[in-house]
């Protein structure tokens, strides 16, 4: 147990870090910080001088004194002005760059994550982490060293002078503390608990309206406006609750403490008046003691103001880091090797892969080769992995068992971005970013010449439309490309890949959306781009892949039929099952 003391926590080390590219401005912070509490604990002693010694037996020079104590008073008000400025302006920079780098630290891990993280966690709590939560740590970073140090440096300096003054009285001021500290540290937890509910709930109100706003037109085309309403309330309420139960314990603290310091300056007013009538205390010294108990409790309110940006604070801090000490299971494996020239033969070795928590292996002991060049199509009901396993190439998620290999490397022996720079992905669900047209296609290659982005945009079928947009390939297209139609949207995402133009292609179900016609000329640019290229494509509509080299029909057991169109529908298998089902539809 002691030794488990003695070790550092972690956590805190991992946030003093944060503090090394500043320590710079840390340093000069915390000197102006002792600069001020220096000079809070002068100027009582420069009106002690006034009342004890210049009033209390005037010289012919008394005004002359007093004169030059105030002129000191005055220059001492005007250093301790400027170096409170640079604390409160520096001292907030400096936890607002704390906060952009560990905000640039939690984004970036955001992106390194496995997508099973992603399956598990809602948008609006991550929202939370990277918003809110930091905010409050930022206020911490700033408030804590400054603080914690004027606050040390005038309690300790004045309850010294105060002994050099009045020592009984000190130490009845004394038996204070342990009572004030007591009552703190209860309440303290009671607000560090209700914080951390307060956190959580405020991300389920970001998460209800993030699922309520990206899905607006489905909530209005069934009329379900009221039931989003209600679900909001009730995520809005239970946020409330938090909240007051935060209040209800900072009324308790502050409230305490005020009555604490408040009690102890009447103390000092009654036994300092029965002392100065026994004698035994000067009523300059009184006055004195009475400006030094304020100075006193200006640092215990500190403390109590530090507990609370404390509480706030480390509970930000704690759920940030809840998310940075989350590992990323793909990550690049020591002495990763950089793929470079990739021909695009690809092997699966008797892969099986299960997805987190799931009771069953979607793959199973799966083994396939596909040829450099080669024109593959993936077709089977919904359920059976088709878009597991193209999710599996560029290692969206790692193989349970077994192993995937490109070019005969075996793809978690490969550095993570080299592999997925070969290849190019087109997606049912596609994602456009908000922008313009020419910036969402350049997402592909961003310092793609225009020429190439049009020559993109025509294999993919887009340019005419996109030259019927208000300002063309400069068109701004919304969030997530709501200005265009779904077809539009697709084409867009495929002139993306096409511009990329990487020697592995997987399309899945990547003309579910398009008309007729914008199908055919897709089908004619995937073609044309099975020159040199491997080409994975998952299809619904079977018409599509009549002239795929090699198509599989994919069930829950794996490869149940292999070959070319025309080969599968004289075989009179699944394949022509399904073909046979679509003509007819």
């Amino acid at each position: 147990m002691l030794i488990t003391r003695l070790v550092p926590n972690p956590r805190l080390w991992k946030f003093l870090s944060y503090y090394r590219p500043y320590r710079r401005l840390l340093a000069a912070d915390v000197v102006c910080a002792v600069v001020v509490s220096a000079i809070a604990l002068i100027l009582p002693l420069c009106a002690r001088h006034i009342t004890q010694r210049v009033l209390n037996a005037p010289e012919a020079d008394a005004l002359a004194q007093i004169a030059g104590v105030g002129a000191l008073m005055v220059a001492l008000l005007a250093v301790q002005t400027l170096c409170n400025t640079f604390v409160d302006y520096q001292g907030h920079m400096m936890g607002t760059l704390i906060e952009r780098d560990m905000r640039a630290e939690l984004f970036a891990h955001y992106q390194a994550l496995p997508f099973a993280y992603y399956d598990a966690h809602k948008t609006g709590q991550m929202m939370a982490r990277i918003t809110h939560d930091l905010a409050d740590v930022s206020e911490l970073a700033h408030h804590a060293p400054e603080e914690a140090i004027i606050a040390l440096l005038k309690f300790a300096g004045a309850f010294a002078i105060l002994l050099t003054i009045h020592v009984p009285l000190t130490l009845l001021i004394f038996l204070f503390l342990p009572l004030m500290a007591g009552y703190a540290l209860v309440f303290n937890r009671r607000m560090n608990a209700a914080i951390r509910r307060a956190y959580a709930r405020i991300g389920d109100v970001n998460a209800q309206v993030e699922d309520t706003l990206a899905g607006i037109r489905v909530v209005r085309s069934f009329a379900n406006q009221g039931i989003e309403q209600r679900k909001f309330t009730e995520a809005n309420g239970r946020f409330v609750e938090s909240r007051r139960a935060i209040y209800r314990s900072e009324a308790y603290f502050y409230g305490g403490m005020m009555a604490f310091t408040q009690g102890l300056t009447i103390a000092v007013i009654v036994l300092g008046g029965t002392a100065i009538v026994g004698a035994s205390l000067a009523l300059a010294d009184l006055v004195t003691y009475l400006l030094f108990v304020a100075i006193l409790i200006d640092p215990v309110q500190k403390f109590t103001n530090l507990a609370r940006l404390f509480q706030e604070g480390a509970a930000g801090f704690s759920r940030f880091m809840d998310v940075m000490e989350i590992v990323p299971d793909i990550h690049d494996a020591p002495g990763a090797h950089e793929l470079t020239r990739v021909q695009g033969r690809i092997t699966f070795d008797r892969v099986t892969f299960r997805y987190p928590e799931a009771p069953d292996d979607v793959l199973r002991n799966l083994s396939l080769t596909i040829e450099p060049g080669e024109y593959v199509a993936l077709v089977g009901m919904s359920g059976v992995g088709k878009s597991t396993l193209c999710a599996l190439i560029p290692r969206f998620y790692d193989v349970t068992a077994g192993a995937i290999r490109l070019d005969g490397w075996d793809i978690r022996a490969v550095q993570l971005d080299s592999l997925r720079r070969q290849i190019g992905v087109v997606q049912q669900d596609v994602y456009l970013f908000a922008g313009t047209v020419l910036e969402n296609i350049r997402y592909g290659r961003p310092d793609a010449p225009l020429d190439d982005v049009i020559d993109a945009a025509k294999k993919a079928n887009a340019h005419d439309f996109i030259m019927r947009l208000p300002h063309g390939y400069e068109t701004d297209i919304g969030q997530r490309g709501v200005k265009l139609s779904g077809g539009q949207k697709q084409r867009l995402s495929i002139a993306r890949v096409f511009l990329k133009d990487p020697p592995v292609i997987l399309f899945d179900e990547a003309t579910s959306a398009l008309d007729n016609e914008s199908e055919r000329a897709v089908q004619d640019a995937m073609e044309t781009l099975t020159h040199d290229r491997t080409l994975i494509v998952i299809a619904h509509r079977l018409s599509t892949i009549r002239n795929a080299g090699r198509i599989l029909v994919l069930t829950e057991d794996g490869i149940a039929e292999e070959g070319t169109h025309d080969d599968l529908i004289r075989q009179g298998g699944q394949y022509a099952a399904l073909y046979n089902v679509q003509l007819t539809l």
